[in-house]
């Protein structure tokens, strides 16, 4: 894997606020401090080849007050959350949350190269607001006709065939029981992340 050489932060930058900004903002003890740079997380990651900074690159830019060119990487978009990073990172850095917490960050100041990914997480997040649960066939259909239209005759085959094995349904799926108890954690989270 090739990455991109990381520039060093500008004068000012403020690096030990921006750290202290994004562990205040990690629900829990990020730990994020305690980083010793050993690229464990990176040699971990099944998406580090399509990250254009490893997650250990990363956290060298937010501690060197990198603001603009962490939220720039597609690293925290890339994080497919399988949290294998954070169980073999021996600082116990909570690695995937970190993650969560760069990418809505960027997502609330509209800091992102582009709106691809977090269009996606929106659109992930209303499904599982209204059912409970992931709707593929409507996840792909609002994600697709937004951003890769032409792509949708190429994968039309693909989805076709997984409707008639029965793995998606195109009907969009029956609600969860305790979808009630759903929405009040879902309302807490977002108490809690607008208090951070």
């Amino acid at each position: 894997m090739t990455t991109p050489a990381v520039s060093p932060p500008e004068t000012g930058a403020g690096g030990p606020a921006f750290l202290a900004e994004v562990m205040r903002a990690t629900p829990g003890n990020s730990r994020l401090d305690m980083c010793i740079q050993c690229g464990t997380c990176g040699g971990s990651c099944p998406s580090a080849m399509d990250m254009n900074h490893t997650p250990r690159q990363l956290f060298a830019m937010i501690r060197g007050g990198m603001r603009d060119e962490v939220f720039r990487s597609n690293t925290p978009w890339m994080c497919v959350s399988c949290y294998y990073c954070t169980v073999r990172c021996p600082q116990e850095i909570r690695i995937t949350d970190v993650m969560y917490t760069l990418k809505g960050m960027a997502t609330r100041g509209k800091k992102y190269p582009n709106s691809t990914a977090p269009d996606f997480s929106k659109a992930f997040i209303s499904n599982i607001e209204m059912f409970g649960r992931s709707f593929e066939v409507g996840l792909t259909a609002r994600h697709y006709l937004r951003h890769y239209m032409t792509r949708l005759p190429a994968i039309a085959p693909m989805g076709i065939g997984m409707l008639r094995s029965g793995r998606i349904g195109l009907m969009p799926p029956k609600r969860i029981k305790g979808m009630d108890g759903l929405k009040k954690i879902l309302a807490k989270a977002k108490d809690l992340e607008a208090a951070s």
